[in-house]
């Protein structure tokens, strides 16, 4: 079940989850859009996560 998770694991996994986030859009401003994405950006449908 989703919720029978050791603390170990959730914190595991909101690191994983606070680096999909992308780019600021400050970010993208101040180096005319030469970064776009972040470099440890993952796709949920392209590569999963080996947590446990």
């Amino acid at each position: 079940m989703g919720r029978n998770k050791t603390s170990g694991v959730k914190i595991r996994l909101y690191k994983k989850f606070r680096r999909t986030f992308s780019v600021p859009t400050w970010v993208m401003v101040r180096t005319n859009r030469k970064v776009r994405r972040s470099a440890k950006q993952r796709s949920w449908r392209k590569s999963k996560l080996k947590v446990r």
